[in-house]
Order: C-alpha cells, then sequence, then structure tokens
C-alpha cells in the first residue's frame, strides 16, 4: 500500500517508516522541516509538506494514498486542550479524502479512554465517552467518521519508551532535575501502561494492514507500572533522593504535570494481541530507563 503517514519524523513515526517500508509498502512522510525531509528521503521514504495547522494540505495530500497513519501531536501542553481540537479537525480532514472509499484511516488516542472508570484496566471494546480528558476529541471525531462510513480504526497508546524517551515520564526525568528530587504523589501505588517503541511501531503495521473498521488497538507491553517505581528509577539515574508530594502540593511540584503525575490508567492488551497475532518483546520500561543516558 502507499500509505501517508502524519509525524513521520517524530519519536512513534521515525520507527513506523522502516516498518513499514521492510514490510513492503511506500511510505509518504509528512514534514514541516527540510531536516526532516532529508531524513525521510534517506530512509527511502516519499515526502509530503505539511502542517497540523493546515488540515486541507494534509487532506490533498491524503488522497493520493491507499490509507492513512495518522500520529502526528501538538505536545504543547500549555494549550493541550486547544491542540486536542486542533487534532479533532486533522482527523476530520483526513477522513474527507477517504470518503466514500473503503481506504483504512488509522488515528491516534490514548489507553485512558477504554477505561469503566479511574484506575479500572483500560480495554479495546471499552470507549468512555464522559472521560473529561480533553484528548477525548480524537475519538469522537474518529467515532464521526466512522458513522459518516469512512474505515477508521484507533490505536491507544500508553507510556511509549526506548532508552531515549519515555512519553511523558520524559517530563518527568526534566522536573525531577530541575528539582533536584525524583518524586510521585501519595504513595505512587499508581499505574502507567507501557509500550516498547519498536513494539508499537510494528502493531501500526499490523493494525493498517487488517484495515478493520471500528477497531481499537492498545500498544500495551505492560499493564501497570507503579508510578513510585518510575520514581525510583528515576533516582538512580539521576542520583537525588526520591520523595512523596502530598496531592494539595502536586501543582506547585510538576506544573503542568500535576494533571497526569496522580493518574492510575492501567491498560490491557489481550484483545489486541489475540485479534492482531502481536506479542510485545521489546525491554520494560524500568529496564530502558536503567538504561538511558540521563541529563547533566
Amino acid at each position: 500500500m502507499r500509505i501517508f503517514l502524519t509525524g513521520a519524523t517524530g519519536f512513534i513515526g521515525s520507527a513506523i517508516v522502516p516498518e513499514l517500508i521492510k514490510a513492503g509498502h511506500q511510505v509518504i512522510g509528512v514534514t514541516r522541516s527540510d531536516a526532516g525531509a532529508e531524513a525521510l528521503a534517506a530512509a527511502g521514504a516519499e515526502v509530503h509538506r505539511g502542517i497540523l495547522e493546515e488540515p486541507e494540505g494534509l487532506r490533498d495530500g491524503a488522497a493520493k494514498a491507499d490509507a492513512v497513519v495518522h500520529t502526528a501531536f501538538d505536545h504543547d501542553f500549555s494549550r493541550f486542550a486547544e491542540n486536542c481540537e486542533k487534532d479533532s479537525r486533522v482527523i476530520a480532514a483526513l477522513g474527507q479524502a477517504f470518503a466514500g472509499s473503503d481506504r483504512p484511516l488509522l488515528i491516534t488516542s490514548g489507553t485512558g479512554f477504554g477505561a469503566p472508570g479511574h484506575g479500572q484496566l483500560a480495554s479495546e471494546d471499552v470507549f468512555n465517552a464522559s472521560n473529561p480528558h480533553p484528548r477525548i476529541a480524537s475519538e469522537l471525531a474518529g467515532n464521526a467518521l466512522l458513522e459518516a462510513g469512512v474505515n477508521v480504526s484507533v490505536m491507544r497508546l500508553p507510556q511509549v519508551h526506548n532508552p531515549l524517551k519515555q512519553g511523558l515520564i520524559s517530563q518527568l526525568i526534566e522536573i525531577a532535575r530541575q528539582k533536584g528530587v525524583s518524586a510521585y504523589v501519595g504513595e505512587g501505588r499508581n499505574r502507567f501502561a507501557a509500550g516498547h517503541l519498536l513494539d508499537v511501531a510494528r502493531l501500526y503495521r499490523l493494525a493498517i494492514e487488517k484495515r478493520q473498521p471500528g477497531a481499537r488497538y492498545h500498544a500495551v507491553g505492560e499493564e501497570g507500572v507503579e508510578v513510585r517505581a518510575i520514581a525510583e528509577a528515576l533516582g538512580r539515574g539521576l542520583n537525588v533522593p526520591v520523595v512523596s508530594i502530598a496531592p494539595e502540593k502536586a501543582a506547585e511540584h510538576f506544573g503542568w504535570m500535576a494533571m497526569f503525575a496522580p493518574m492510575d490508567i492501567p491498560a490491557s492488551s489481550a484483545l489486541t494481541q489475540a485479534r492482531l497475532g502481536w506479542h510485545p518483546t521489546g525491554p520494560t520500561l524500568i529496564a530502558d530507563l536503567d538504561a538511558m543516558r540521563y541529563p547533566d
């Protein structure tokens, strides 16, 4: 297939590119920069210049493809709600390109939307429409396209990691470096689901090849890693004390990360593994945290 890939030079997208090409697909990678264009060309991908702020250009690029994998997202968390709405507009535009066809569109969301309630294990067959998290806009946009007859499926991500980056945990590393302590909220028993980058890239390929309308997949290798264990790994890596922060002090310590630091968001991938024959094999989150080089 000719696959139009947004976020092709990002952390996850740059791992998906070689995964797709190795499997015999042609990749049209979206980038906004000259450096990104050079990297994509070197990887064997076709280049499409585009930005999230101009969804019509992405729509036009997608129209020339057999499938779309949408991983791009604006990670400026100071404007998080606004960026989630921007993502919904991009998804709507990409869907317009595939209206009236069965060409597959795979969008990206988070595992938390599969949880029936706080701290309950998230499942692929659950969509909690009452979840107040702003990123729900992405799945709502996908649902609207699905109802309009577009072949949409959803990849829900946990904390995706390798020894270089670890999703939101990369922000916890920066906070710990600045504050001189590695912290967790309360007892730190809340959990983050996790998945290794290469396992996640392989799952994106399997999902777009499956072409299953309405499917939701969880890129989860570990159902739940306690945040206290994460903080302890960061303490070892940065050689700083590990401390508990009272919930009422979380905003003062974590800043914008205070909305995420106390979340208990375990997730299962049992249905994903059964439906796609996907079996994660990558290192654990803690192993990658112990293997990484920490900033000075």
